[in-house]
């Protein structure tokens, strides 16, 4: 009987010990389309702080699938029940299935105390693989979206970086990836950082080539295990246009700690608070009153709760107006917020003007901060005050103006020899005036001149001989030939002003008109054109120059450094063609 009982101690030891290690492997669906990716997700669950993982994940065959991404996170909790210590790591993986039908996906192997665990095999059906029309001639590969995010455990509204990836085995289809919009859900907010394109990696992952096509900080506003849907684009050619989505990425959102100051909303990052006036006149009993409540820092910035002006019947205040100036920063959103109030003080005297309680989480020290209410203090006088306190010549200039206000003959219109109170002389209009009068000036001699040269053409005209037929032609060639420079000056403009529309309407101009110098119509003459008289050479480069504006110009976005190259191969070609 001593001996049962031992048997059945140890075999329920053998039990609990095996139930500290749980390891799962699971797909999201059974059953897949030719379109769709195999999400497979691997869970590794050790309750205890004996356990060691002495191997990663040794992944079953996956030859009948191209990887096209993967992802872990690892997170480390107490059971405040048990006070066990619970590690949980998570990997997923993205498939693309090279043939239709049943495949079996193995087991995956994990060592754990010395101990080999494996999750159990099972099947996923993929059907009929739709053969897909290529993105460009003579290819047949796809385009996909990567969604990576590599902090994946951050606090309640605490930004995580995401960075959008598009891959393909051929580079060609990367520029026609347009249409580019970043995911939108209750439970997340979606800064953009840049949409700036990177340079291509021709072998980012095997065969495939990548490019960077946006960076975005995403802000979750929830705890718990929150999804960050994927980014969707749009793959356009001449023939048809295609929608691609992204990955979703699985975010650990740990709770803020408890013990919140009584200010405490939902500002998290580094902050601070000032409260001050705007107003230049004394303040003055029922009479308005600009103030401004300023939040600077680095954090949720736009977000935030922002802290009110705190009612009191010392003053009325009203609903403010926001203005913001923020911009992107290493660990969330930077810059200033400010809240611009009008407050009119309901008496007269030492009025003090309180903001509400503000307080932040801050997740680098990992503790609150209370900044308490702000304070302005102001001095609010009455109208009799007001007037005390105006020095002799304002006094003078309301007793002038208040006479000649009541006194007015219809003889003399004294009303217009009122002084106005605190008048100045303005030198931005006079200097303006002297602009303009300049200006005029310049441009009187300018159309003198003009008039003397057009004087002398006509006068010797008629003296110069008829030439050939060649030479007529070259003539009329250098009359209709314009200065390319101020094109070349124009769109410089344009670029420094990001004003690429009208950038691409100029080029077409320029274009227009170099061609009508050679008596050319059409871009495929003027090619053959420029292959008889300039060189097949310069001819070819003219056609590239064609596919390369064309390719620029109907880019999603746009960088300023790919504009600026255009613009520099532009001045070089034109500058030969019109020698």
């Amino acid at each position: 009987m001593k001996d049962k009982l031992i048997y059945i101690l140890l075999t329920l030891a053998s039990v609990i010990t095996y139930g500290q290690v749980n390891l799962s492997l699971d797909a999201d669906k059974t059953e897949y389309g030719g379109k769709d990716i195999v999400n497979l997700t691997i869970v590794l669950e050790l309750n205890g702080s004996d356990l060691v993982q002495q191997t990663g994940f040794q992944l079953p065959d996956l030859s009948k699938f191209n990887i096209i991404g993967s992802g872990s996170v690892t997170n480390t909790v107490i059971d405040p029940a048990t006070n066990t210590l619970i590690t949980q790591k998570v990997s997923r993986i993205a498939l693309e299935p090279k043939k239709k039908g049943k495949i079996k996906i193995g087991s995956v192997l994990v060592t754990v105390n010395n101990r080999i665990y494996k999750t159990e095999p099972f099947d996923v059906n993929i059907r009929d693989i739709v053969e897909k029309k290529s993105l460009a001639s003579n290819t047949s590969n796809e385009v996909y979206l990567n969604m990576e995010i590599e902090d994946r455990d951050v606090y309640q509204d605490q930004p995580t970086i995401a960075v959008l990836k598009v891959y393909s085995r051929n580079m060609d289809n990367l520029r026609k990836v347009k249409n580019i919009r970043l995911p939108q859900q209750d439970n997340i907010n979606v800064h953009p950082i840049n949409f700036n394109k990177s340079e291509i990696d021709p072998s980012d992952n095997g065969n495939m080539a990548s490019q960077v096509l946006a960076m975005f900080m995403v802000f979750p506003n929830e705890a718990g295990y929150v999804e960050v849907p994927g980014v969707s684009a749009s793959v356009s050619t001449y023939s048809n246009k295609n929608k691609i989505v992204s990955n979703k990425v699985k975010l650990n959102v740990r709770k803020l700690p408890e013990g919140a100051p009584d200010g405490f909303t939902n500002a998290v990052g580094n902050f601070n608070v000032s409260v001050y006036s705007t107003t230049k006149e004394k303040p003055e009993a029922k009479k308005p009153l600009n103030v401004v409540v300023k939040v600077a820092g680095e954090g949720n910035l736009p977000d935030m709760v922002l802290p009110k002006i705190a009612a009191s019947p010392d003053y009325e205040v009203f609903a403010p107006k926001i203005t913001s100036k923020v911009s992107p920063g290493t660990s969330g959103i930077k810059g200033e917020i400010l809240a611009n109030y009008v407050v009119i003080p309901n008496k007269s005297g030492i009025i003090s003007i309180k903001t509400e309680p503000f307080a932040f989480f801050n997740p680098e020290n990992r503790e609150y901060v209370d900044m308490g209410q702000k304070k302005l203090d102001v001095n609010a006088l009455s109208h009799d005050q007001v007037l005390e306190a105006r020095s002799t010549v304002e006094k003078v200039n309301e007793y002038t103006n208040n006479l000649l206000e009541t006194v007015d003959t219809p003889v003399l219109k004294t009303t217009s020899f009122k002084v106005k109170e605190k008048s100045k002389f303005h030198w931005n209009i006079l200097l303006t005036n002297i602009a303009i009068l300049l200006g005029l000036f310049v441009a009187y001699l300018l159309f003198k001149t003009w008039q003397k040269k057009r004087t002398l053409v006509r006068e010797t005209v008629s003296q110069k001989p008829l030439g050939s037929v060649a030479e007529t032609e070259k003539e009329i060639r250098e009359l209709l030939k314009t200065d390319i420079n101020d094109y070349f000056g124009y769109l410089e403009n344009l670029k420094d002003n990001e004003e690429y529309e009208k950038f691409f309407v100029t080029l077409e101009d320029l274009d227009q008109e170099v061609r009508n110098q050679y008596f050319q119509g059409s871009v495929a003459e003027f090619k053959t054109f420029l292959e008889k008289h300039k060189g097949s050479s310069l001819a070819e480069e003219y056609a590239k120059l064609q596919q390369k504006i064309q390719m620029e110009k109907f880019s999603p976005v746009k960088s300023h450094d790919g504009i600026e190259e255009l613009l520099k191969t532009i001045v070089n070609l034109y500058s030969q063609i019109s020698k």
